[in-house]
């Protein structure tokens, strides 16, 4: 298996976007009545999240490590109109290459569980608390042992396979998060969790930078 997220979105792009038209209502219910200047989403893939961002900020960002899904992403900018208000990087979600407190807003859906070891992921919430404001909020969501493909009792490394029309599979790999690991790895890292929650398989976490990394 190719170990690198990029390479492996990078393969499956094309096909991996037309099977995510749509944002997860989960992340509509957390942005609803939220706004800020700047709003931030990490590991954006074909940009669907970052376009309700844009509705709810001045300027939004949409972060991925895979070029092929920010040309996606890119493109959907232009067909639906919201290309003035989004701008799009390539940037490793555990090195985020973005100025400190930049943002009031962040969901960062469906990507932390890429990262290939335990050091990453907090590093990489980390990296959230610090580009977010003293006021910022994020969403975070990791696929969960709640998942009905699961039937484990603890975290575990997996891949799923994604299927190409062609018949092609593409190993990914993931991280199955149990509920209290995730709350774990936030209380490992430089960010408060506010609430967590379980849906459709997935935990979703609203956090927010402690108050000692808010003043460093």
């Amino acid at each position: 298996m190719d170990p690198s997220p990029a390479r492996t979105y990078d393969r499956i792009a094309g096909h991996f976007s037309k099977t995510r038209e749509y944002p997860w209502p989960e992340v509509e219910s957390f942005l609803d009545g939220r706004s800020a200047e700047r709003a931030l989403d990490v590991g954006c893939g074909n940009g669907r999240h970052t376009e309700l961002l844009a509705d709810c900020a001045t300027e939004a960002v949409g972060l991925d490590a895979s070029r092929g899904l920010l040309a996606e992403a890119t493109s959907r900018a232009a067909e639906r109109d919201f290309e003035s208000a989004a701008a799009f990087v390539q940037g490793d979600a555990a090195t985020l290459p973005l100025a400190t407190d930049a943002f009031g807003l962040a969901t960062y859906v469906a990507t932390l569980h890429h990262l290939p070891s335990r050091e990453a992921r907090v590093r990489s919430l980390d990296e959230l608390a610090r580009v977010l404001d003293a006021d910022g909020v994020g969403l975070v969501s990791a696929w969960s042992t709640a998942h009905e493909k699961f039937d484990r009792e603890e975290g575990f490394d997996t891949t799923v396979d994604w299927t190409l029309p062609g018949g092609e599979t593409v190993p990914r790999y993931y991280h199955i998060y149990h509920p209290d690991e995730l709350r774990a790895d936030v209380a490992d890292s430089d960010l408060d969790l506010s609430s967590l929650s379980i849906s459709s398989g997935n935990c979703y976490a609203v956090v927010r930078p402690t108050a000692e990394s808010s003043q460093q």
